[in-house]
Parts: structure tokens; C-alpha cells; sequence
């Protein structure tokens, strides 16, 4: 198609692959809305969940942890899944950010978006 037109062949090749990374790019990032991550502390007595962009959405207690003597306890294990979310969820937004840069054949540690 663009045979004999020389750099503006490779131009209009570039152009196609960056819009086909800003389009994968696009749905990954609403993808990354409706994936879930679950973070949890104290053996599962806290749960925490999560969107792949980090938006905390549930907050799971087991009751048996509330003793006012506990406050404390119970307070940093809250914390603790929630961390635990978020950096699941973290971890979760790289790997499907890795997929595109991978299939647009980008080295695997490029950061995206720019």
C-alpha cells in the first residue's frame, strides 16, 4: 500500500502502531476500574478489596477481633489489608500494563503511560 513512498511508509506505519498502543492503553486503564485485588492481614481476619487502580471497595472484619482491649490491634490489622490491597493492586496495573508494552513488542520494563 504505501510501497514507493519511502519514510512516509515507515511514518504512517509508526502512526498506526501508536494509535493501536493509545487504544489498547485506553482499555487497560478501564479495564483496571472493574478488576478486583484482595488484600488481607491477621490469618484473613481482615480483607480488604480493591480495584486494580487502587479504589477500596470492601472492607471484610470477622467479628470474633472486636474486644475494646483490642482497639489497636484491630485498627492495625485494618491498615494492614489495606496496604496489602493497594499494593496488590499496584502490582496488578504493572502486569497488565507489561502485557501491551510486550505485544507492541516495547521492552518489557517500559514504563507506561509515558
Amino acid at each position: 500500500m504505501f510501497k514507493g513512498l519511502g519514510q512516509m511508509g515507515d511514518m504512517a506505519k509508526m502512526m498506526k502502531a501508536a494509535q493501536e498502543m493509545q487504544s489498547k492503553m485506553a482499555q487497560v486503564q478501564e479495564d483496571l476500574e472493574t478488576m478486583t485485588v484482595e488484600g488481607e492481614s491477621g490469618a484473613g481476619l481482615v480483607k480488604a478489596t480493591a480495584t486494580a487502580k487502587g479504589e477500596l471497595t470492601a472492607l471484610n472484619i470477622d467479628p470474633s477481633i472486636f474486644d475494646a482491649s483490642e482497639k489497636e490491634v484491630v485498627e492495625d490489622l485494618i491498615l494492614a489489608a489495606i496496604k496489602d490491597a493497594q499494593v496488590k493492586a499496584s502490582q496488578k496495573a504493572q502486569d497488565e500494563m507489561r502485557k501491551i508494552t510486550e505485544s507492541m513488542g516495547l521492552p518489557a520494563d517500559m514504563k507506561l503511560p509515558f
